[in-house]
């Protein structure tokens, strides 16, 4: 649990806003590598973000490389919180934690329907889709060199190291074969993007990771979470955000594709020419990008798989892994790109 009289103190010496206010707080959300309280002095609010104490201590290293991207996006035209303070200390909280502006806005996780008037509206809902594709096409023309992100990652031969980065991962916890894995390796280390132009990445980028301002038109408030943030190719979050877009948004089954209902949704073609005429990025080679995307997620979710236990959530990776992997090496088999 915080020590919020400590929290209070900490930000008095750091000339916050509010200052000599009692702390008044509320949970938001949390789990094992993050927990987010909304913060309010008086009339000012913010969000704290700090791992729990039982947190492995490399999350004190990313929590200082999400406030990184949270500052370096400051003033830019991608959606973001504001960058409120940082602290590193251990005796304050224990933790290194950050603040940011508090976003009085909505997000798609953790609901039965979309909120009005998006549940009923199918137009007004198509601009949830498009905000999603405009929040990674603003994001990838931030100037990250100017934003001071040189040294977030390795930019240089990033697609290079993408196999052997990510099969190696794989290789540690490997405990079963996964249909399609050789055939979508070996099509990755035989191509390559017609361009890249390194920029600023979120690295998890979906609805789970947004949040919206309140009513319509729909308009996209913040991009959130940025645990896995980098310097690399932006046009990944593209493909990690269609990788799963169904091919007709009309039909019935769009209500069932992933745990947010696509019915009403732009069709994939129409975000991705969104997505390419604001960030000024070509999308000829979005094949490239998708089978990267399905075939690193099918790794990463079989972490958590293999590590399941009587987790059901994490149980439930088990047949998606599957079919992302399968669905990399069937796209690898069957697409014209690079021929």
């Amino acid at each position: 649990m915080i020590d919020f009289e400590r929290l209070a103190a900490w930000m008095d010496d750091e000339g916050l806003p509010g200052k000599g206010e009692p702390i008044e707080h509320s949970f938001l959300s949390g789990g094992s590598q993050n927990e987010l309280y909304e913060i309010r002095r008086g009339d000012e609010r913010c969000v704290i973000r700090i791992p729990p104490s039982f947190a492995p201590p490399d999350r004190d290293e990313g929590i200082l490389r999400e406030w990184r991207i949270v500052r370096a996006l400051d003033g830019t035209d991608a959606p973001h919180t504001a960058a409120v303070a940082v602290c590193d200390d251990p005796s304050v909280l224990g933790r290194t934690f950050y603040l940011m502006g508090f976003v009085d806005g909505w997000s798609p996780m953790g609901r039965d329907t979309w909120p009005e008037p998006f549940d009923s509206d199918l137009e007004a809902r198509a601009g949830l889709g498009y905000q999603l594709a405009e929040g990674i096409a603003l994001l990838s023309k931030v100037d990250w060199k100017a934003r001071g992100l040189e040294g977030l990652g390795r930019p240089e031969n990033f697609h290079e190291r993408q196999v052997d980065r990510w099969t190696s991962f794989f290789d540690r916890y490997k405990f079963r074969e996964l249909e399609g894995i050789d055939v979508a390796s070996a099509w990755l280390r035989s191509h390559e993007p017609l361009d890249y132009i390194p920029g600023v990445m979120h690295g998890d980028y979906q609805f789970a990771n947004v949040m919206y301002e309140h009513g319509a038109p729909a308009k996209l408030a913040a991009i959130v979470d940025w645990e896995m943030g980098t310097v690399g190719d932006p046009k990944l979050d593209l493909g990690w955000m269609v990788q799963g877009w169904p091919d007709d948004t009309m039909a019935p089954d769009a209500s069932n594709s992933g745990y947010v209902d696509m019915r009403g949704m732009p069709s994939r073609d129409q975000v991705l020419e969104h997505y390419a005429n604001v960030s000024g990025r070509q999308v000829d080679d979005i094949d490239y990008y998708v089978i990267l995307a399905k075939w690193k997620l099918a790794i990463v979710l079989e972490r958590g798989y293999a590590r399941a236990g009587d987790d059901e959530k994490l149980n439930a990776f088990g047949p998606i892994v599957v079919d992302l992997m399968k669905g990399a090496a069937e796209l690898a088999e069957t697409t014209d790109y690079g021929r």
